[in-house]
């Protein structure tokens, strides 16, 4: 019975053994999964938080963008309105302004967009300035044309066929004196000026087509009365018309007493 008693001690010491190391390898095994547990679930949290930060970075970087991209649309804007108020008497301002109304909205726009607008907005007002640019030469030319034709005009209607031409036309425009008078007046002042509106009678200072005296008389008619021989034109029929009622009879009294 003593044999017996010991064995089974002994038995159950080796049990109790076995039954720790399973237990202990229980427990480390146990240990190992929830610290393999706890691993991956910091692995995701750790995933996570990347994925959250991207969005947030991409999220900041598009609102950067985007203020950046209206800021663009502003500018763009402030400049193309002052394009439209500086050449919208010169050219067609339309097509400016419907992409400066485009670009207005951009607040409803993306980033993208906006660039694109404001890209196109500003290329219009380039073109829109050149155009005002080329409306300015051609104007320019046009005027110079314009002063260089005047300038023609006033050197041939300054010549003495040039006066005939405007006395005639006057005459019978202004006064209803057909070729008859006009003969007696080309007679009377061929004779003292030679039809001339530079001439000028050294001893009596009697000036122009018409010997006006002074010439300074003649200002009534026009100020450029001393470069201008129609102006003269102008202010010797006038007193041909008031002195003597007409040409012919101004003429005669040329003829008797040498001057009229």
């Amino acid at each position: 019975m003593l044999i017996l008693k010991r064995f089974t001690r002994a038995q159950i010491l080796i049990a109790a053994v076995v039954v720790l190391g399973v237990a202990i390898a229980s427990f480390l095994t146990i240990q190992a999964n929830v610290a393999r547990v706890q691993s991956i679930a910091t692995g995701e949290q750790i995933e996570g938080s990347k994925t959250q930060l991207a969005t947030a970075l991409n999220a900041t970087a598009d609102t950067v963008s985007e203020a950046r991209a209206n800021q663009q649309a502003e500018a763009v804007l402030a400049e193309a309105n002052q394009v439209i108020v500086a050449v919208q008497e010169k050219v067609d301002t339309t097509p400016l302004a419907a992409s400066v109304a485009s670009l207005a909205s951009y607040a409803s726009h993306d980033g993208d967009t906006v660039l694109a607008l404001a890209a196109s907005t500003q290329q219009t007002a380039a073109e829109t300035q050149a155009a005002a640019v080329e409306a300015d030469r051609l104007a320019a030319e046009a005027a110079a044309a314009a002063a260089a034709a005047a300038a023609e005009a006033q050197r041939v209607a300054n010549t003495p066929d040039g006066a005939r031409a405007t006395a005639r036309a006057l005459a019978q425009s202004s006064y209803g004196w057909g070729e008859a008078q006009f003969s007696c007046l080309d007679k009377l002042w061929q004779k003292e000026s030679g039809w001339s509106y530079t001439a000028r009678n050294a001893s009596s200072g009697a000036t122009g087509i018409p010997q006006s005296l002074p010439g300074s008389k003649m200002a009534s008619a026009g100020s450029d009365w001393a470069t201008n021989a129609s102006t003269q034109v102008k202010w010797g029929l006038d007193y041909i018309q008031r002195a003597y009622g007409s040409p012919c009879s101004a003429w005669s009294h040329s003829q008797s007493v040498n001057w009229y």
